[in-house]
């Protein structure tokens, strides 16, 4: 299911966003990132920031992707005006160089995807997108795209991927830009922490998910 309200998965210690993707093996079991059910089901929770060791530490202190020299760098993000309402994504490599749409009916996941996508389709070669969706960043540094294709499209719940009608073609898009030699890479930013360009496609993202109703 979708989260509805913000919080911190137990099991990776990051950040849980309204939008996100949440499971849980059982009635029992608290609520985690869709990724983090396996570590959630064999390992204690952790928490936010907490070190452990290499063989068992959290997977918010797992390391970032490789990111490419000389790589453009573009941030993302989205934004809905209710959840699900209309929505907003953009993004943007600074004050001048950004773009953004808009979606109708939407949710705050679908717009970080859409986002992310977006600023791939329109910067070729070496590049590293920012984003504060750990949704976004994590399906790629994490890999679990893979595991998606390889199950036909089932998420590791044993259900359908969400938002699969703009997962598909972006993750086949950056499969094919990394097969071709282009170099991509996702790193996590914490929203609304006075980073400028986050705070930049925030706004932008926002104001055009007033353009759409």
């Amino acid at each position: 299911m979708e989260a509805r309200y913000p919080g911190t998965c137990p099991a990776c210690g990051g950040a849980v966003f309204p939008g996100d993707t949440i499971v849980r093996a059982s009635a029992k079991d608290p609520w985690v990132h869709e990724g983090c059910r396996t570590t959630a089901a064999t390992t204690p929770p952790a928490k936010a920031g907490a070190r452990t060791s290499k063989a068992g530490r959290s997977r918010l202190q797992r390391d970032a992707m490789s990111e490419p020299t000389g790589a453009v760098e573009v941030f993302t993000d989205g934004a809905c005006k209710g959840n699900p309402g209309p929505g907003g994504w953009a993004w943007a490599r600074d004050e001048h160089t950004w773009d953004s749409g808009h979606e109708a009916a939407s949710t705050n996941q679908r717009m970080e995807i859409r986002a992310a996508y977006e600023a791939v389709k329109a910067h070729p070669g070496p590049l590293v997108v920012v984003s504060d969706s750990t949704y976004v960043v994590n399906c790629f540094r994490d890999e679990w795209w893979k595991g998606w294709r390889r199950r036909g499209w089932v998420n590791a719940a044993k259900k359908p991927v969400a938002n699969r009608d703009l997962w598909e073609p972006f993750v086949d898009l950056v499969a094919e830009r990394l097969d071709g030699g282009e170099p991509i890479a996702f790193r996590w930013v914490k929203g609304h922490s006075g980073d400028r360009m986050n705070d930049l496609v925030d706004r932008l993202a926002v104001e055009a998910s007033h353009r759409a109703g």
